[in-house]
């Protein structure tokens, strides 16, 4: 098993920035590929972005690509989630989530592929 826990989470205004860290026990935190998903008030949870295993592939949402980036050290049990140029559309409580490796990975955007997930981080981008 593996347990999650984001922080980095704020208050920003628009055109600003935040880098949110995802925190995972476990000694086998490479084996997991990991995702970031998002829900605002009133509207179902979305995926944000994604990340396999080894770092070597990313996967974003159309509403955050070009903005955000995924980054992860294996070493250091931690994946990343820079965020740059924010909108208040990003709006929204972040939450990290993780999925045993497999070799097919096409899946990364649904929720329901993820085993474990953090408690997430509230994110408010003001205008």
């Amino acid at each position: 098993q593996v347990q999650l826990v984001e922080s980095g989470g704020g208050l920003v205004q628009a055109g600003g920035s935040l880098r949110l860290s995802c925190a995972a026990s476990g000694r086998t935190f490479s084996s997991y590929h990991m995702g970031w998903f998002r829900r605002a008030p009133g509207k179902e949870r979305e995926f944000v972005g994604a990340i396999r295993w080894s770092g070597g592939t990313t996967y974003y949402a159309d509403s955050v690509k070009g903005r955000f980036t995924i980054s992860r050290d294996n070493a250091k049990n931690t994946v990343y989630l820079q965020m740059s140029s924010l909108k208040p559309d990003d709006t929204a409580v972040y939450y990290c989530a993780a999925t045993p490796f497999t070799y097919y990975y096409g899946n990364y955007y649904r929720p329901n592929d993820y085993d474990y997930w953090g408690q997430g981080t509230q994110v408010t981008v003001s205008s």
